[in-house]
Parts: structure tokens; sequence; C-alpha cells
């Protein structure tokens, strides 16, 4: 049997399961399982390195009080995946292939360019924490862990050539490892119940620090490439054969967008409350990057609690690299028309993260960097997101209700706003 043989037969088996779940031969959670997939692959967006760093910062230095700003931006990132993922059943196409088709080609050049610029910078953060992890948990010189990483998350990437099942179950079981590492940190830490209670709900926001790591919170959850790539998973995976099934569909993946992003909501809170309870609340208020919180960890919880942290570190970023590579390939398919074999876009993706490795660069600075760089990125396809899914002529019986629009334009200002500040704050502040 042949790989595309394999390929096509496991799909056609996961399409079929689907099929009957939409006509309801399956019900409760087994009618679900089968459209499980695209929402956990674009969650591994939202637990990547670039977080880690914002998250401990915040709770190290402020304790509980910034929680509040992971619940909004969770909520902001479900609503935008949910818009991303109905435009793919939609209209069967990705988002850089519907800027393609309705923009001017010099604007779908620009965009395509300013893109694979940020899925660059996002492969640095991800790729970065990946290789702190291996040097950190195994003591692997950094530049040595840099391949390890490329070759790993290449071999990852392989796993598409079996249909889009194994590869998306690799991943979700990445979000897992993860979550399950994060429920240990929990356990561990003994953080205060009611303090994480009060500020998920209630803004705190007490001074200029305070707002830029807000900012950045905000900034690094919701990501330019995983907003691209989840419209891609979702265009063909289930092809509706009428607006009833579409809407079926719909609904299937809404609630996978809610399971996923609520696991990555949970993963985000989980990282921040653990430093607000074992670094803040010990008077580490200045951890700042990865590996001081790694080394400060050992000293206050144990060396279990720091190897958690690590593996759950490694997991996210070698994750969420292949899923940076896989989001570059849909937007260089989607806005130029044209794409490049895996292993050469993984090697060029790998070259500034070896470079800044080898020059000895401050790996969280790079990050921060990095952070920016997605600040300037991220307007262009949430705008174009909201201005497609609100006309009816493109959506059809899936378009945005009124509702819906508006808190999607109020969440697009938000994020616009947020990130002028940031970038304000960063180059002048």
């Amino acid at each position: 049997m042949t790989v595309v043989t394999q390929h096509i037969e496991r799909d056609s088996k996961a399409v079929a399961a689907a099929r009957a779940a939409l006509s309801q031969k399956k019900r409760g959670i087994r009618a679900l399982l089968p459209f499980v997939g695209p929402a956990f692959i674009a969650a591994i967006a939202y637990v990547d390195p670039g977080n880690y760093a914002t998250n401990i910062q915040s709770g190290s230095e402020f304790g509980y009080k910034l929680l509040w700003v992971v619940v909004l931006a969770n909520l902001m990132a479900m609503l935008i995946q949910n818009m991303s993922a109905k435009l793919g059943i939609a209209t069967g196409r990705s988002l850089p292939e519907m800027c393609r088709q309705y923009f001017p080609t010099w604007l779908s050049y620009i965009m395509w360019g300013f893109s694979e610029v940020a899925a660059m910078a996002t492969d640095i953060a991800e790729f970065l924490g990946a290789t702190l992890g291996l040097n950190l948990l195994f003591h692997i010189p950094m530049l040595l862990a840099t391949v390890l990483t490329g070759i790993t998350t290449y071999l990852i990437l392989t796993l598409e050539r079996f249909g889009f099942r194994p590869l998306e179950k690799f991943i979700a079981s990445f979000v897992i490892v993860i979550a399950l590492c994060y429920i240990v940190e929990t356990v561990l830490a003994k953080p205060q119940l009611s303090q994480i209670v009060y500020h998920s709900v209630v803004p705190w926001m007490g001074n200029k620090d305070a707002l830029l790591l807000a900012v950045g919170v905000i900034g690094a959850t919701v990501m330019p490439h995983a907003v691209y790539l989840h419209s891609g998973l979702t265009q063909n995976r289930v092809t509706p054969r009428n607006d009833s099934e579409k809407r079926k569909i719909a609904r299937f993946n809404t609630k996978e967008v809610i399971v996923a992003m609520v696991l990555a909501g949970f993963v985000n809170l989980s990282m921040m409350f653990m430093a607000a309870s074992a670094f803040h609340g010990t008077g580490h208020t200045q951890i700042a990057d990865i590996s001081t919180a790694y080394k400060t960890l050992t000293p206050l919880l144990g060396s279990a609690s720091a190897a958690v942290f690590l593996v759950s570190l490694l997991a996210s970023g070698i994750s969420s690299s292949a899923v940076g590579t896989m989001a570059g390939q849909v937007i260089m398919q989607g806005f130029v028309g044209f794409t490049i074999p895996v292993w050469v876009r993984r090697v060029i993706t790998m070259l500034p993260t070896f470079i800044i490795v080898a020059l000895g660069v401050d790996p969280t600075q790079t990050l921060v960097i990095s952070q920016v760089v997605l600040s300037l990125v991220l307007p262009m396809p949430v705008i174009a997101l909201v201005y497609f899914t609100r006309r009816k002529d493109i959506m059809g019986v899936l378009v945005n209700k009124k509702s819906v629009t508006v808190l999607a334009t109020i969440c697009t200002v938000v994020i616009v706003t947020l990130n002028l500040i940031l970038l304000y704050l960063s180059f002048f502040g």
C-alpha cells in the first residue's frame, strides 16, 4: 500500500465518521470526536514559549492581579479562532486565499511579505523555547539543541503524509501533555483559590509596568499565524454538501474551539498563578526570563516542579514550531499560489534561531523582540477576517450575526490599540 493510498484511506475513515455524526447516527461526544483537531492545532499557538515569558514575568511581579488579562485575551482568541474556522467551512478557502481573491494583487503581496516575517518571528520564539527546554532539561549545548529541535519538528510534520488525523492527534496530545504538566504545577505551587477567582474577573491596572505586561500578555496570545492557519485546516476537511451541513459542521467546530481554547486558557492562567504563588509570594518579584524561572523553582518547589516546567516548555516549543511551519505553508500557498517543500521551509525558518544561538544573543530579549514584530502584523489578518465573515455574499448561511460582528469589531479595536501601545512603549517608553 502506497503512502498516498494510506493517506486517502485514513482520511476517508475520518470523513466517514464525520458524515455519520452529521446524519445523527452518532451523538454526544462520539459525534464531536471526528471534528476535533483543527482548534487543538491552533491552540498550540496560544501556549507557545512567548506566553511563558509574559505570564511568568506578570505573575512574579504583580502576583494574581493580571489574571483578568489572560481571561480577556482568551475570550477574544475564542471568538477570532471560531470566525477563522467558520470562514474555511463557508467558503472552502483559507483566509490568505480569500485575500488573494478579493484584494488587489499589490495588497496581497504586501500582506504575504508581512505574514512571512511574522511566521519567522513566531518560529524564533517557538524554536528558542524548545532549544532552551532541551538545554536546561538534558544539558544539551544550545547549538546542538537547535539542530535536534529542527529534526524533531520536521519528523512531526512528515505525519501529514498519512492523512490529517495522525498529525492532528499528535499535536492534540502535546496540548494535553502541557495541560497535565500545569495541573501538576498547580498542585505543587498551592495557589490561593480565592485570589485566582477574584483577580480572574476583577480588572486591575496599577502602573505603566503593569500596562506594558498586560499588553504583552494579549500580544503573546492572539497570534497572526493561528488566525490564518485555522481557516486552512477547516476549508476542505469535511466538505459540506448543503447549507444544513454547513451549519452542523460549524456548530461542531464551535464546540471544539471552546474546548481547545478553554484548555489553552487554563494553561495560561496556570502559568501566571504558579508564578504568583511560587515567585511573587516568596519575594522573587523580578523573574523575567525562562532560565531564571527554572533555576528559582528548584529551591522553592523542588526538582520535580522544575522538571515538569521544562517538560511543558519542551512540548510547547516543539509542537508550536511544527504548527508555525504548517501556517507558513498555508500563508504562502494562499497569498501567492505556490509552496516549497516542508524541509526547505523548516531549514529557512530555523536559520535565524541558529544564528541567534551561535552569536550568543540573549534568548529572552529575542522573545520580547519577536512579540513586537508580531504586534506589527496582527491587525492585518484580524481586520481581513472581520471584513469577510460579515459579508453574506461570501459566508452565506454562516455569515456573522450583527452581535458577533460588533463584538469582533470591538476586539479588533482593542487588539490594534493595545498593540500600538506595546509598540510605543517598546520603542519610546
